[in-house]
């Protein structure tokens, strides 16, 4: 039986690299996977998925206005799927996480996504909300803080290194505008402004 997956974590936890080895296992297995990732990140490669270790796969693109049922749907018809993989899932639209669970109950296609639970100011992206309440498995990643702690929020820098706390909930970047803390540092930037 099918499934819908959340694994969720703040920055530099790995998901981009655990899509990959899930990628690599079907591929492996004679299976076919169909990975998806936002149009909205291009920070490496346009149509692909890459990690910061240096492993990467073609990617379908997604943008907030698809039908991913009636992609996938489409993509099904042409090329058996065994699993739809999904990089940077918290710019999932509400409609767009209903789809997928149609694929996981009408297709009967497991579904993996991969995604930050949070934003720089500690709220939940849409994708990542809907996630949370309709997957049916929910897998932390994790990686840790400066002080050696399990980081599970994420603050974004400006091009002096100096935490920020106002601006646009979705800023594309990596290391250089984005660090993973525990709450307690988090809040300490944060919260206590």
């Amino acid at each position: 039986m099918a499934k819908l997956y959340f694994y969720y974590s703040s920055m530099n936890a790995g998901k981009s690299t655990s899509l990959l080895q899930s990628a690599y296992n079907y591929k492996e297995r004679g299976m076919l996977p169909f990975v998806l990732s936002a149009a909205i990140d291009d920070r490496y490669s346009v149509g692909k998925v890459t990690s910061r270790i240096g492993l990467e796969t073609e990617a379908h693109l997604f943008h907030k206005d698809d039908n991913l049922f009636n992609i996938i749907t489409k993509q099904n018809d042409e090329d058996s799927i065994n699993c739809v993989l999904i990089d940077e899932s918290q710019f999932l639209s509400r409609e767009q996480v209903k789809q997928l669970g149609q694929v996981v109950d009408d297709l009967n296609i497991p579904v993996l996504c991969y995604g930050i639970r949070t934003d720089f100011r500690g709220e939940l992206f849409p994708g990542s909300h809907y996630l949370l309440a309709w997957a049916d498995n929910l897998i932390e990643l994790k990686t840790i803080c400066h002080c050696g702690r399990k980081a599970t929020m994420v603050v974004r820098m400006d091009s002096d290194g100096e935490i920020i706390s106002d601006g646009d909930q979705v800023v594309i970047g990596g290391n250089d505008q984005y660090q993973s803390m525990c709450r307690r540092h988090f809040a300490e930037h944060i919260w206590s402004k």
